[in-house]
């Protein structure tokens, strides 16, 4: 072989090495805070890093897998909605339902954290609209309360018009405190008509989010620990998370475009 060829060629391998090394080391920051974001989340975050590097999708994912970087999502249950009560059931009022704005429809849920010596629950209020989580509230009780926490908390930061306010048929969502609020702000209730995950399917996508790739449900730490860590996965979730249903928006950029946040 040609000396010259050798040379050029044993830079073009120092240089596919160097730049692989960067690529996991841009990766490894970006999970610090979203230890399991996705390979397509991540060549959107670092597209223009890649394309200076000259790194295409098919490399970029063929380093990830070199690496071991590529995440495979796990699924996990557990029963949170007691709906064999004496309160009313609303009927399902968005299964034809297009959200065209954020804040006009809400999905509520509630999620299982800890483990059974030290259980703890999460309730969400999501804007179907932009993906943000609009108010939370962590207990270690499935008490209603704790669902009107969540609400209220939303009700105090966001400015609605017209709002559709979705969840399964539990208890703490049937319960007379919450209709009683959801009465006074004029918010219209729709409810799962079966046990079917798909008639709050965006609830439970940011459940899956939540737990899949910021393992808020791996620490086994005391309640307020607990509190502190899903504020903090939250605030990133909604200001650092693309969506690919936001056409790789976050949640707060999706909801306010203008950067203007209430």
């Amino acid at each position: 072989m040609d000396r010259q060829v050798y040379y050029r060629n044993l830079k073009r391998r120092d240089t596919r090495k160097n730049n692989a090394k960067q690529v996991v080391a841009m990766v490894a920051e970006i999970r610090k805070h979203s230890p399991k974001m996705g390979g397509r989340k991540l060549y959107f975050l670092l597209k223009e890093e890649l394309k200076m590097l000259k790194i295409g999708r098919d490399k970029f994912f063929n380093i990830l897998r070199a690496n071991h970087l590529l995440i495979i999502s796990k699924r996990s249950y557990h029963k949170t909605t007691n709906s064999l009560h004496r309160f009313r059931k609303h009927t399902n009022l968005i299964k034809d339902y297009q959200v065209k704005a954020p804040n006009r429809l809400w999905v509520a849920d509630i999620t299982y954290l800890g483990n059974r010596e030290n259980p703890a629950y999460l309730s969400l209020i999501t804007d179907a609209y932009s993906k943000k989580i609009v108010g939370y509230d962590v207990s270690d009780s499935l008490a209603s309360t704790s669902s009107l926490k969540a609400l209220k908390s939303a009700l105090k930061k966001e400015k609605i018009e017209g709002l559709i306010h979705h969840s399964d048929r539990g208890l703490q969502y049937c319960s007379d405190d919450y209709q009683k609020v959801l009465n006074q702000y004029n918010i219209r209730c729709s409810m799962t008509q079966e046990s079917d995950p798909y008639e709050n399917a965006i609830a439970e996508r940011i459940n899956g989010i939540l737990k899949q790739e910021y393992d808020i449900d791996k620490f086994n730490v005391n309640l307020q620990c607990r509190k502190k860590l899903v504020a903090d996965v939250i605030k990133i979730y909604n200001e650092k998370r693309p969506h690919f249903s936001n056409h790789f928006l976050t949640p707060k950029q999706d909801a306010y475009p203008t950067g203007i946040s209430s």
